[in-house]
Order: structure tokens, then C-alpha cells, then sequence
């Protein structure tokens, strides 16, 4: 994650995280680079973890911090779309990070999917 900074700066923080990702890693600047590392991890678990297809841009899984502390995803646009479509009924997330390393569990469950009618 430092690299990626270093190399592609505010064009890759923006076009990465969402606004709200950006505001919580870089309010403790010291945890920025760790904060922004285990948001990538999230995402890149919930893409594996919904088994998402292109068209899905990284700013559309967003990580939301609770003020308990509790971090959860919110699914925009095509996430959101292909999700609901799945029949995903709930997404859990556990975040770490510690060091060089940070990590991201997603766990899906999945519902009866909902046929459309046209």
C-alpha cells in the first residue's frame, strides 16, 4: 500500500476508497498506510467472497466503521446490484492489521435468490 501511495499518490487514494474510507484512515496519520492496506484487503475478500465480476469498481465496496468500533461493508451501484441479485443477505467483516501486514475475512450469506419478471 505505501508503494502504490508513493508511486500513484492522491490519483490512487481516489480512485481506491471512498471519501469516508479516505477521512477515517487519514485521521491517525501515523495509521493511514495500515488502515488503507486492511480497507484494499475488505475489498479484495469481498470480491472473492461474492465471486464478483467486472464492471465492479473498488469505491463501490465500502468499509464503514461504527462508532463501536465494528467495521462493516456497504455494497454500491453494480456491487450492490449483483449482490441482491446472488440473494446475499448479509456480509460480516473482521479487519486486522499489524505492522507490514494487514488482512480482511468476509463471510456471505446467502438467501433464495428472487426471480425477476419482465
Amino acid at each position: 500500500m505505501a508503494e502504490s501511495l508513493e508511486r500513484f499518490g492522491e490519483r490512487f487514494l481516489r480512485r481506491v476508497f471512498t471519501a469516508g474510507e479516505i477521512e477515517y484512515a487519514t485521521s491517525a496519520p501515523a495509521l493511514s498506510t495500515a488502515r488503507l492496506a486492511a480497507r484494499m484487503a475488505a475489498k479484495e475478500a469481498t470480491v472473492k467472497a461474492l465471486g464478483l465480476v467486472d464492471g465492479v469498481g473498488w469505491r463501490q465496496i465500502e468499509v464503514e466503521r461504527a462508532p463501536s468500533g465494528a467495521c462493516g461493508l456497504v455494497l454500491h451501484g453494480a456491487a450492490g446490484d449483483y449482490a441482491r441479485a446472488a440473494g446475499v443477505l448479509s456480509l460480516s467483516l473482521s479487519l486486522s492489521h499489524e505492522g507490514d501486514y494487514a488482512t480482511a475475512v468476509v463471510v456471505s450469506q446467502f438467501g433464495p435468490t428472487v426471480a425477476s419478471h419482465e
